[in-house]
């Protein structure tokens, strides 16, 4: 039989305390972690220069059925150009497209989703959406000019954060300012994001020309060899070489809720394309009943105004 276990080795048995159990876990936030415990300024200056990844901004990318190939490489080139974003499956372009979308953003643990709805294989409008509780705008997309396309000279490193910049008009009304903030949000590359690489080689522009959004991506090209390399404060040697893509974005309103709610704004200049198209038939069909009663006022011109029989017409019959 097996020797008995002394009661001093039983009793040297380490129980652990509570001082040495792990603390309990911090509530985890978009912007980092909130502790429940310590809520001063200091703390939370704190946790502001603290190592860890704090920017959980994710973004989803994805698009409506039967879009057109020009729209697709678009999606595609915002997709390379933005590292924290997941792409998913094409989703059906229905009523119900809100509560799906809604549903895959928190499937992917994403917070915003950026969707691109083609209609009649003609139009594209941009949904982008701060998911689950808004706001979020629909856009029309025009003038699209995909890198295919362009064979632009610039080029860039792949997953590099970009410098955002925006025109003095983004201040001017309150629906700018909450556009540029989506953009803000949207668009730029959380610091020290697993896919991103620390490097800033190119500047996303976002200008505002006629109530229109207009999106140019530039690459920042320095002039330098190896061994001489550009000193600090040399901007006036660097220069900015177009990459791609161009497109415009034509607000059309903006909702407080994701994908849909009460309206917070609405561009009074907007013009559907249906109805471009409608005064466009019209105008052609203008022209024809033009041609039809020039027509007619030529034939009974030539009823009214009959000729005088020639004299020499049978001259040559003969």
């Amino acid at each position: 039989m097996g020797k008995k276990r002394k009661h001093s080795e039983s009793e040297s048995v380490a129980v652990p305390k509570k001082e040495d159990s792990a603390s309990e876990r911090p509530t985890r936030t978009l912007l980092g972690w909130k502790d429940n415990n310590n809520n001063n300024h200091n703390d939370e200056v704190k946790d502001l220069d603290s190592p860890f990844f704090r920017n959980k901004e994710k973004v989803l990318v994805t698009c409506s059925r039967r879009i057109n190939y020009r729209y697709r490489h678009l999606m595609l080139n915002v997709v390379s150009l933005l590292p924290h974003c997941k792409k998913d499956n094409k989703v059906e372009s229905k009523e119900t497209k809100g509560a799906t979308l809604n549903e895959l953003v928190e499937l992917k643990n994403c917070s915003s989703c950026l969707f691109f709805e083609c209609r009649k294989a003609k139009d594209l409008y941009l949904w982008m959406a701060k998911c689950p509780n808004g706001p979020s705008v629909k856009f029309l997309v025009s003038a699209v000019h995909t890198m295919e396309e362009l064979k632009l000279t610039g080029n860039h490193l792949k997953g590099s954060r970009p410098i955002l910049t925006f025109s003095t008009n983004f201040e001017k009304d309150a629906h700018w300012k909450l556009l540029k903030e989506m953009l803000l949000q949207i668009f730029e590359t959380p610091k020290d994001h697993r896919k991103a690489k620390p490097f800033h080689d190119h500047v996303f522009v976002f200008s505002i020309v006629d109530d229109h959004i207009w999106f140019r991506n530039y690459q920042i090209s320095v002039p330098h060899n190896e061994a001489d390399k550009l000193p600090r404060g040399g901007l006036d040697k660097m220069t900015l070489v177009e990459v791609g893509p161009r497109f415009c974005l034509n607000p059309i309103k903006i909702f407080g809720g994701s994908f849909g709610g009460p309206t917070l704004y609405e561009n009074p200049f907007y013009v559907s394309p249906n109805q471009i198209r409608a005064l466009q038939k019209k105008k052609n069909a203008g022209k024809y009943a033009k041609k039809v009663k020039a027509k007619t006022r030529r034939k009974m011109h030539e009823m009214s105004n009959t000729l005088e029989p020639d004299e020499f017409a049978d001259m040559w019959k003969e």
